[in-house]
């Protein structure tokens, strides 16, 4: 086995001239930029709530479904590739198009009933609050056993401890 050193752009840069012209040729308008669109999403925590942000330039809201489900939130939709104008040809495309769906598991402490979706701008953010009543501190009392409360105290009986002699 090889030890090379990485320097963070082995997989960009082809090694050889003939590696580069068959990348090239392979990644062409076809195949490139049609495989799938993945969403770049941004998700944090505040006291009351989980965001949850989603970049979708370009798609619409009736392109977009949110489910939730048994703690899961999944946001699925489609972004559409339209050509505008016939007899254009494209150089390149870099732009990715398809279907996605993104699910984020979410704790017990969430109100699913508030979930809130805003889609402006090209961005999707989603707040899902957190329940009050699962989130806020509570001290729980400790009380003894009914049987202790309902009889009164006896006597203590002395018992053998193991060792051979007795305890008062």
């Amino acid at each position: 086995m090889v030890l090379r050193r990485y320097n963070g752009m082995q997989d960009d840069m082809p090694q050889t001239f003939s590696s580069m012209l068959d990348r090239f040729f392979n990644e062409s308008v076809n195949t490139r930029g049609m495989s799938g669109f993945t969403p770049h999403v941004d998700a944090c925590e505040t006291e009351k709530s989980y965001e949850i942000e989603l970049a979708l330039p370009g798609i619409s809201r009736e392109d977009v479904n949110i489910d939730f489900q048994e703690g899961r939130l999944t946001i699925s939709g489609e972004r559409r590739f339209e050509q505008k104008e016939e007899g254009r040809r494209y150089q390149m495309l870099e732009t990715q198009y398809g279907t996605f769906s993104r699910t984020f598991y979410l704790p017990d402490n969430v109100d699913p009933d508030k979930i809130n979706a805003q889609l402006q701008d090209g961005l999707l953010k989603v707040t899902v609050p957190k329940d009050e009543h699962k989130t806020m501190k509570r001290q729980i009392r400790i009380s003894g056993s009914a049987e202790s409360k309902s009889q009164p105290k006896q006597k203590s009986v002395s018992a053998s401890s193991g060792n051979g002699k007795d305890n008062k």
